[in-house]
């Protein structure tokens, strides 16, 4: 049985980190996405920028940069 495991592993699920954007404190599980899936659970897999402002800054993106306008039903 590995306890070592186990210890880090629910330590990581306890564990919170502020987002650079907003400045609010959030689970880093739940309310961060992953950026490195081969190093395993470590915090450092984790984004520094929580999702709830990734989606604002590419929604923000997306519309000022024109995809959106640019859109138009093909004809044929």
């Amino acid at each position: 049985m590995d306890l070592d495991g186990q210890i880090k592993l629910g330590h990581l699920l306890l564990q919170d980190r502020k987002c650079r954007v907003c400045g609010e404190i959030k689970n880093l599980v739940e309310d961060f996405y992953r950026t490195r899936k081969d190093r395993g659970a470590v915090a450092s897999s984790y984004s520094y920028e929580c999702k709830d402002c990734t989606i604002k800054r590419i929604v923000v993106s997306r519309i000022t940069s024109g995809i959106f306008d640019k859109w138009e039903y093909p004809d044929w």
